[in-house]
């Protein structure tokens, strides 16, 4: 078992991942701090002041329908999105990968991926679709969203984990002020971030609602008289090198073992209950019955399946294969100095083991 526990130890490490926010390189511009050029919307609600993109409302005319401010150019389909955002009273929120449904009253109505926040204490950085499944992650959740097994029009959340408590986060969002939001959607991985906190992490499994592409959009609720204003609004496109950061970004947190087989033999529930670990940016540590084991890895997303290479605490260079999603990860590793699997399996004497790993629920 110390065997297993010291290369069990290797491949959970996050090697060069940190998690505050990446450097301003590759991003672009949406806006030019002086007029609307590139965004479309109801010029009698929206404007440019103080170098802001300004969205008001007052008690007359009174609003019937949300409406948008819609970015007119193309923006990528796996991005970092990185603004800040100032509100006073009422509710706003920036819509990704959604479309506009129709030239409303008031302007433009679009539904989709939504990035809350808002003047309350609830809301703020939750992810909630516009005119389709409603809210998809409360603000602290981890969740997974899936097709009902009776009607795959119909969708399912699961809670699989948590990135904060929902007060904590609210405590760091400043009242009337101007906050940062960040939002990374890669593939059908979603997260959002509030002053380099991170608010919800969603991974959307429902293949016939799960959006991969679309407009941005700024919004205006209905309700009372509000204020809200964006700037220092950028983008940056992830490409396909980026899913290795991704996953990486998975790793992160308390995971316990649901299954282990090793050279064909598996391990018994009892010996796993004992096993513990924990990831924290480029650390890990793992607790069992013979102590505590560290270590680093590499991922490599481009092969298939996806690799990664592990060095133990005490020298072992183990490599490995791997698959991730937002509450499971499976890992396959031959012997020290052995080849590589091709699949995760561990047939009787081959000396491959093979770990299913589930998030530890909070």
């Amino acid at each position: 078992m110390k065997r297993t526990l010291c290369v069990l130890s290797g491949w959970v490490a996050l090697a060069g991942l940190a998690t505050s926010f990446a450097a301003e390189d590759g991003f672009k511009s949406l806006f030019n701090g002086k007029d609307l050029s590139g965004w479309q919307g109801n010029p009698g609600l929206w404007s440019v002041r103080d170098g802001a993109i300004t969205g008001v409302t007052k008690a007359d005319p009174k609003l019937t329908h949300n409406t948008f401010l819609v970015y007119s150019n193309p923006v990528p389909d796996d991005f970092e999105l990185r603004l800040s955002y100032r509100i006073v009273a009422g509710n706003s929120g920036i819509q990704y990968r959604s479309k506009v449904f129709e030239q409303g009253k008031f302007g433009p109505i679009v539904g989709g991926y939504q990035a809350d926040f808002e003047a309350g204490k609830t809301y703020s950085g939750i992810l909630y679709e516009e005119r389709g499944r409603g809210i998809l992650a409360e603000r602290g959740q981890k969740t997974v969203i899936k097709a009902d097994p009776a009607d795959a029009n119909k969708h399912k959340v699961e809670v699989v984990g948590w990135v904060g408590k929902s007060d904590e986060i609210q405590a760091k969002i400043k009242n009337e002020d101007w906050n940062d939001y960040v939002i990374i959607a890669q593939g059908n991985h979603l997260q959002h971030f509030i002053n380099g906190v991170p608010t919800v992490e969603v991974v959307d499994e429902q293949p016939a609602k799960a959006a991969k592409s679309g407009v941005l959009a700024l919004q205006i609720h209905v309700g009372p008289p509000m204020t809200v204003q964006f700037k220092n609004i950028r983008i940056k496109a992830l490409s396909a090198a980026d899913s290795a950061a991704a996953d990486l970004r998975q790793m992160q947190g308390d995971w316990m073992v649901a299954e282990l087989v090793a050279n064909g033999n598996k391990v018994s529930d009892s010996d796993l209950a004992s096993l513990k670990l924990k990831m924290t940016g480029n650390e890990f540590a793992v607790d069992g019955p013979e102590g505590q084991q560290q270590g680093t890895l590499k991922l490599n997303d481009k092969t298939s399946p996806k690799s990664l290479d592990v060095t133990t605490s005490s020298g072992d260079e183990v490599p490995a294969i791997y698959e991730i999603t937002a509450d499971t990860f499976r890992v396959c590793y031959a012997p020290n100095g052995g080849s590589r699997p091709t699949g995760f399996k561990s047939p009787e004497g081959s000396g491959i083991t093979s770990i299913t790993f589930k998030r530890k629920q909070q």
